[in-house]
């Protein structure tokens, strides 16, 4: 098991509903079969509850946390617990993110542009604030935050954009301020998947055909003209949590199907 006895912390564990699975769950479980302790930790412990029912449903071990990740006292309760639970802090994995009602920078509302950097940004800091003090300690610690390919090619959804290529120079600034204290800082940058947040909520804002928008975003990937799955971003979540990625720090990985590699 890559993942035996590691303390995970999986923020954005609980998914909006939907066909598919999204990557936050799909993470939590991967990592509870790779033999790591999971805290859940939603917004909406509701949806996380779904997540608990499957990893137990295998065996794993996780338990759930609700928190509000722009809120700085919900971040400091979830790392003072999951510390008072396990006595330590392996894994911090932050997958909560949003895009709605973007656009322009003209059409965007003031609200819109401010909640989006709240959610994406200001959430992902707030997390590792408290959690980066305990893996100092520690001596060790991975975190991995997700991003997105938005971040690196042309995007018509400007706060989104811009949010996540803050957190990728957040991500880098971690790597290079905590290596010195054994800590590993990466980003994983989605291209365009099948999952729950992306093809509910693009088809109901656009009133297109979940089918019809899914044959769209397959013929814009390089890679057999099919979108990912949020496997695919598990997968290399659970590479860089584990210790067979022990020398990758300030990484920035397109899951993408080659779409970064395609610009320009």
């Amino acid at each position: 098991m890559r993942l035996k006895d590691r303390v995970a912390i999986v923020v954005g564990a609980g998914q909006t509903p939907g066909d598919t699975i999204g990557n936050g769950r799909a993470t939590a479980i991967l990592f509870a079969r790779e033999g790591a302790k999971v805290m859940l930790v939603d917004r909406d412990l509701d949806a996380a509850k779904s997540t608990e029912a499957a990893i137990a449903e295998e065996g794993g071990e996780a338990w759930l946390f609700q928190a509000d990740i722009t809120k700085e006292a919900d971040c400091r309760a979830m790392a003072e617990a999951c510390v008072e639970r396990h006595g330590r802090i392996d894994i911090l994995h932050n997958n909560v993110g949003i895009g709605a009602a973007d656009g322009d920078p003209v059409d965007i509302a003031e609200e819109v542009w401010d909640l989006t950097m709240a959610v994406n940004l200001k959430g992902m800091f707030l997390t590792c604030k408290h959690v980066l003090p305990v893996m100092r300690k520690q001596g060790s610690g991975v975190i991995t935050n997700i991003s997105s390919t938005a971040s690196l090619k042309a995007s018509s959804i400007v706060a989104y954009k811009t949010s996540k290529g803050a957190v990728n120079t957040f991500t880098h600034a971690l790597a290079m301020g905590n290596a010195k204290y054994g800590i590993r800082a990466n980003a994983i940058l989605p291209g365009l998947m099948d999952t729950p947040m992306a093809i509910e909520g693009h088809s109901q804002r656009r009133g297109i055909d979940k089918n019809a928008l899914r044959a769209e975003r397959d013929a814009e990937v390089p890679l057999n003209a099919k979108m990912g799955t949020a496997w695919d971003v598990a997968y290399a979540a659970l590479f860089l949590a584990s210790d067979e990625a022990g020398f990758i720090t300030g990484v920035m990985l397109p899951v993408d199907g080659g779409q970064s590699a395609n610009v320009g």
